[in-house]
């Protein structure tokens, strides 16, 4: 569940939820033109990346997640849907320096007087790779597939939920009705597909989008070989209507073990490593000491947390898996975070890369940060944990173990990433910390979370998504339409959690379009998130990675001032990176200081004030 290394689960993206996010933008109540000209080049250095002997220039990422699915519609882990913004355009896109939204598929979109219809004008200077013209046909006909297809609505349902009918009236008009007012229509994070390519697709709960190569996009990039677990090759899209990319080759290389993607960077073997999903504080001090190797230490927009089973359920109340029932009770919940001492992991495992845990949104997104008063935090304080635990019912006994009334004592499991050194360290504190309230903790560090975790066959797990600047969607995993269909059932949920008090909220800031009342309601949702106990924000991690500035000349960081490079909201990163020895200008690139260049209209009206909603997930085994 990690867009974070989410339920710390190796799990596929999504379950490290660190997911995506938006802003809100307010805006006149007339049109608005956006335009936006950054440059964020990180480092300049003298020689460039060749692929092979070839004399071609090859950017290759390490990273240390497998892609779970090529499809769009089934992806939920960080490296997948990452990839996916490479191949695919969204109607929208973020500006890498401040995230408000800016142009992508569509030029331009406008609602009607009562918010419920809105109008999207398609590009006319967008085509697919196979030379076909990309259209409002092809959104209408994704939106439309996600609405009437459960397996095609497996990760994306939360964005059309709420949409009415959605049509093509033109091959440059796109119309969405709306059942009610929603907030986040300038943040349908949803890839575009082409209708000629999928319509084919007999079944989109197993279509993996990797039996033909190279496949059908017009993102930046185009996809043109895969191998599980091995590599993922891009090649530019020369037609792309912003640009071509300047390398000649992006390749994502899959690392099991994240000390040999820093070795494979110190050799020059890669040009990027982001980690899994970032670098341990060793392994950033080590680099900061090597030729030819910049660090990025930049404030993050994920969370990592402790995650309890809450009782895995379906949609329809069915209860499954072998959660710890003793987890039900939520003074046992809240008792096992108060024994948790955040300072210490921040300074002894995250040494100083990372601030001490809140609310479920990062400080990094400051209209939704949220913070607990203090009479409502629960602060490291063991005394009060053992006697919630006394209240509860598991008391110690002369051996100093804690056990129930029935006699048994009470010993939890909690799910680790087994190439993930972040959770064997924190699980080796929470194992002492906890034993010494008289609980046991078996820390079981697997490289295959997703299965028990979507099995519900857990008591605790480590958990993470990357939040988008919009944080409507990972907002969603916890509401009640998120659970499976039925037990075992992949789905958008993190941990099965089921509030209707949550749910209620989640509704009201989703249509409401005025943003200190929206912001207000999101800060209520992650008061009430933590006040059930069923997840424990412990930090914030910075976003550690490290390139060769050999191989690299400049390249984009989002936001622009101090932000990552991996796992970013678009495709800025990879598409505007300019290899070492390219010079100014060359085959129509930009010079060092000037890495992106954006000049589009936007339009959003809504009564008296306009606003823009900016979202998505993520996570590296997070979910994006």
């Amino acid at each position: 569940m990690d867009t974070r290394v989410q339920p710390v689960p190796d799990v596929p993206a999504r379950r490290r939820p660190r997911r995506r996010v938006r802003v809100l933008l307010a805006s006149g109540a007339a049109a608005l033109t956006l335009t936006a000209g950054l440059a964020s080049p990180l480092n300049p250095a003298p020689d460039s990346a060749q692929a092979e002997s070839t004399g071609k220039t090859r950017l290759t990422v390490a990273v240390a997640q497998s892609v779970d699915s090529l499809s769009p519609f089934l992806a939920q882990r960080l490296v997948s849907t990452s990839i996916h913004k490479l191949m695919y355009e969204y109607l929208t896109n973020y500006d890498p320096k401040d995230s408000h939204t800016v142009p992508g598929l569509a030029t331009k979109w406008e609602p009607s007087a009562d918010k419920l219809t809105w109008t999207y004008t398609i590009r006319k200077d967008s085509k697919w790779s196979d030379g076909k013209q990309a259209t409002a046909e092809d959104a209408a006909w994704t939106f439309n597939k996600i609405m009437t297809d459960e397996g095609a609505a497996t990760v994306n349902a939360s964005y059309v939920t709420n949409f009415k009918k959605v049509t093509a009236p033109s091959p440059e008009k796109l119309v969405i009705e709306l059942k009610k007012p929603q907030a986040t229509m300038t943040a349908l994070d949803v890839p575009i597909v082409p209708k000629h390519v999928w319509e084919k697709v007999e079944d989109f709960g197993k279509f993996n989008n990797d039996d033909k190569f190279p496949i059908v996009g017009n993102g930046p990039f185009i996809l043109t070989d895969y191998e599980k677990d091995k590599y993922v090759k891009l090649e530019p899209n020369k037609d792309f209507w912003r640009g071509a990319p300047k390398f000649d080759e992006l390749v994502f290389k899959t690392y099991k073990d994240q000390d040999a993607a820093v070795a494979a960077l110190k050799k020059g073997e890669v040009s990027f490593v982001a980690g899994q999903p970032s670098l341990t504080p060793a392994q950033a001090a080590e680099l900061k000491n090597v030729p030819n190797v910049k660090v990025n230490d930049a404030p993050g927009r994920r969370f990592f947390a402790l995650a309890t089973n809450p009782g895995a359920q379906t949609k329809d109340g069915e209860k499954f898996g072998d959660g710890h029932p003793a987890l039900l009770d939520r003074k046992v919940r809240q008792a096992l975070f108060l024994a948790v001492d955040r300072e210490t992991i921040i300074d002894k495992v995250f040494r100083g890369h990372a601030v001490k845990g809140e609310g479920y949104i990062p400080p990094r997104f400051s209209d939704y940060f949220w913070k607990p008063s203090p009479d409502q935090e629960l602060a490291h304080d063991p005394k009060k944990a053992a006697r919630l635990l006394d209240e509860a019912g598991y008391k110690k006994n002369g051996d100093g173990k804690r056990v129930g009334k029935d006699g048994k004592p009470l010993d939890f499991r909690i799910l680790c990433h087994a190439t993930d050194p972040i959770d064997k360290s924190i699980g080796n504190y929470l194992k002492e910390w906890w034993g010494e309230l008289g609980i046991g903790l078996e820390v079981q560090c697997l490289d295959n979370v997703t299965d028990p975790w979507y099995a519900g066959e857990y008591d605790l797990a480590f958990d993470g998504w990357s939040v988008n600047p919009d944080p409507d969607f990972v907002l969603s995993l916890h509401i009640c339409d998120a659970l499976p269909s039925k037990p075992g059932a992949t789905s958008p949920t993190d941990n099965f959690i089921c509030d209707e008090k949550y749910d209620e909220l989640y509704k009201k800031q989703q249509a409401e379009y005025d943003p200190a009342k929206r912001q207000d309601l999101v800060k209520q949702m992650q008061s009430r998130l933590y006040d059930t106990g069923y997840m424990n924000i412990i930090a914030y991690p910075n976003a550690v990675e490290a390139y060769r500035t050999d191989q690299i000349k400049s390249i984009t960081t989002m936001p622009s001032d101090a932000g990552n490079i991996y796992g970013q909201d678009g495709y800025w990163s990879w598409w505007s990176a300019v290899p070492a020895d390219d010079g100014a200008g060359s085959d129509g690139g930009t010079s060092a200081g000037v890495v992106i260049g954006i000049a589009a209209a936007a339009v959003v009206v809504i009564g008296a004030g306009a606003f823009v909603a900016l979202r998505r997930r993520a996570t590296a085994e997070e979910r994006e």
